[in-house]
């Protein structure tokens, strides 16, 4: 169960991270972070709603660091 709670964490921000560098848009890698978040939630691999709560906290703290980024960029 900590494994889980761990990866909720760390995982959705590296993802954006690395979309956002692959893609070069944040708002492609936040769309495709949110599908890969809503597709192990129908799979069944978060069985709780605070695990989604989670990510999705942890989601909008990787937007905000690319986001962040891309201004300091200019």
């Amino acid at each position: 169960m900590i494994d889980k709670i761990i990866s909720a964490i760390f995982l959705p921000v590296l993802l954006m991270i690395f979309f956002n560098r692959v893609t070069f848009n944040k708002w492609v890698s936040f769309i495709l972070c949110v599908a890969l978040i809503i597709v192990s939630a129908l799979k069944g691999y978060m069985h709780l709603w605070w695990m989604i709560v989670i990510e999705a906290a942890s989601l909008t703290i990787g937007l905000y660091l690319v986001s962040r980024k891309k201004q300091t960029n200019k």
